[in-house]
């Protein structure tokens, strides 16, 4: 032991710790892991210099004895920490700590349940409104802008003034409660009264005087109760996921769990999508088991709400069992707060950077182009099946080859950024939207001339343009949500701190309402302009295609900017690499004196010790 003092002191650390990470010294290793190490005494040190540094080592606590008769110093603990080897080893299953798995299950079967939620509200919505009497698929334009924004932003203002009066468990309840109790009551009670409470030949009146291109804004006021359903199940999908799921992920999880596991629930969320367009299927189709004069849409609606209030129920369940026996992680207390930036402020900080510029011309690009194909079809879908139930079937056909076509992409979206890049994944989406929107307008303005084509395939030019329509909003929700969206959150990584915060502050105010209304202000101006939707189809073609090539331009704008900052980053993170890392160890000095040395860990040998 003596001669190891001598010669390697208490701790060698190696001037380039990166090879020696992957093939450890065997000096080192038989140090830490010695079955039978020699206790460190004062009678066993002959000499004075080494009585002295017993003293010293045995004031600073410099050995610590394990139960295996393992001794670490404060250096060699610095060391583990630096190479980040575990102190202690926690209780795992395949692989992953108990702990872990407290949190990251219930939050899955908490998105499930949701996602589940979602996709039945979000099928059985548009059934109701489109094929509803005196109304169509010219009423969601008018929905979305006047009756649906309105109550957003009315609910993000309540939301804002319960947050400071409540806690964080009881706003949960607070918000997703009533929920759940409207959605049982209307499939109980408001539905079944629909024929008692809605205006009918009030409506009617008031449509004879005004003519057809009033029937949008009109059907809202005569089918009241389906229209706040629609609303209703829209805002679940913004609140219920985006506020209150992904509010309590962030604050249980930490940043390397998130990593870990945020992308699996992107996947269980397609696996929602598949299971729940089934059910959706199945109770459409109950009708054909009933007999004649029994309304089945009736029975297949109270089967789809009880099936969400008992998911609902469910998710209370899991949120109170996560906040009652799983272990929260403690947060700092010092937080950067975020910018409350009023719109005039979002408009001219988007204006005055090129890099936010061009990102929210991506998301408001989206917004409409999405939205002025998607009414369309519905028409269109309307048109072929006029039956809410036949409507309904179809919608969880199309639900699940939605999950389908997305669970695939994302399994394919890590090969297309390592493979291409960021720049070819963020240009998917609007080629897909631009290619399909094409083929399905074509079919629509074009479909008498080809209709001997298409009949030797049996098809009809209106079925043809459904199918090929679904085909479009299936590929493009699946790329929006397997590329479309990781590549607008990766914009927001290369950024400085003050640009990342308020772009994302100003996208949220200004963007995302201008991309969600903006294809309803169009396709309003169209209805209100021509007549009906159908007169406007042309004219809604070309705007799609404008925004799309402009949507392309933008992407790759971006696609150089944010490259160049990605360079920078790299360049900036190897400078860091360069610096030196220091941890105090034991000298060699020749006469063991017990002196403490800095060692590089990034092999500087300039400050190393000589050997």
């Amino acid at each position: 032991m003596d001669v190891v003092l001598q010669t390697k002191g208490l701790l060698s650390l190696p001037l380039n710790p990166r090879n020696r990470l992957l093939q450890p010294s065997h000096g080192l290793k038989h140090r830490f892991f010695t079955s039978k190490p020699k206790i460190l005494g004062g009678s066993s040190l002959s000499s004075s210099a080494f009585q002295k540094l017993n003293g010293y080592a045995s004031k600073a606590s410099v050995f610590v004895q394990k139960d295996r008769n393992l001794f670490l110093c404060r250096a060699e603990a610095a060391a583990a920490e630096v190479f980040g080897e575990p102190e202690d080893e926690k209780p795992k299953i395949l692989g992953i700590e108990v702990s872990t798995l407290k949190k990251i299950v219930p939050l899955g079967m908490m998105f499930f349940c949701i996602l589940f939620n979602y996709t039945i509200l979000r099928d059985t919505k548009d059934v109701l409104v489109v094929t509803a009497r005196g109304s169509s698929a010219e009423i969601i334009p008018f929905l979305k802008t006047w009756v649906n924004l309105p109550m957003a932003i009315g609910f993000m203002l309540l939301y804002t003034k319960l947050a400071n009066v409540l806690s964080k468990q009881a706003l949960f309840y607070s918000v997703i409660i009533p929920f759940i109790a409207f959605f049982g009551a209307f499939g109980f009670v408001l539905y079944p009264l629909s024929n008692y409470i809605h205006p009918q030949a009030f409506a009617d009146n008031l449509l004879n005087t005004l003519g057809p291109r009033f029937l949008g804004p009109l059907a809202i006021m005569r089918i009241w109760s389906f229209c706040l359903f629609y609303v209703m199940a829209e805002l679940w999908g913004s609140v219920v996921i985006s506020v209150l799921f992904w509010g309590f992920a962030n604050q249980i999880t930490t940043v390397n769990e998130a990593k870990r596991f945020y992308p699996l629930f992107g996947l269980g969320a397609n696996v929602a999508l598949v299971f729940s367009g089934r059910t959706v299927k199945y109770f459409s189709n109950m009708r054909k088991n009933l007999g004649p004069g029994v309304d089945g849409w009736a029975i297949s609606l109270k089967a789809m709400m009880s099936i969400v209030v008992g998911m609902g129920l469910a998710i209370c369940f899991l949120y109170w069992w996560v906040n009652n026996y799983v272990p929260l992680p403690t947060r700092s207390k010092k937080k950067k707060e975020k910018p409350k930036m009023g719109t005039m402020e979002s408009i001219k900080f988007l204006v005055s950077s090129k890099y936010i510029r061009d990102l929210a011309t991506l998301v408001v690009a989206y917004g409409i182009s999405i939205n002025l194909v998607e009414v369309t079809w519905k028409s269109k879908l309307k048109a072929q099946f006029p039956s809410p139930n036949e409507y309904s079937s179809f919608m969880g056909d199309f639900s699940t080859a939605t999950g389908i076509a997305t669970f695939t992409m994302m399994l394919l979206s890590q090969f297309i950024f390592d493979k291409y890049g960021w720049g070819v994944a963020a240009k998917i989406t609007p080629t897909v939207l631009l290619l399909t929107g094409v083929g399905f307008f074509s079919l629509i303005l074009f479909g008498d001339p080809i209709a001997p084509t298409i009949a030797r395939f049996g098809l009809t030019p209106l079925l043809a343009a459904v199918y090929v329509g679904a085909l479009q909003n299936i590929f493009s929700k699946s790329a929006k949500y397997s590329l479309f969206d990781p590549c607008k959150e990766m914009a927001y990584i290369p950024l400085d701190e003050d640009t990342k915060v308020k772009g994302k502050a100003a996208i949220d105010v200004v963007c995302n309402p201008l991309g969600k209304s903006g294809g309803a202000l169009i396709q309003q101006f169209m209805i209100l302009s021509f007549g009906s939707l159908a007169n406007s189809t042309p004219y809604l073609g070309g705007v799609l295609l404008v925004i799309v090539l402009a949507w392309l331009a933008a992407a790759r704008s971006l696609d150089t900017q944010f490259t160049a900052l990605r360079q920078e980053e790299e360049l900036e993170k190897e400078m860091e690499r360069a610096a030196a890392v220091k941890i105090p160890v034991v000298a060699n000095n020749e006469d063991a004196n017990g002196s403490l040395a800095s060692v590089s860990l990034l092999g500087d040998s300039s400050s190393a010790p000589s050997s």
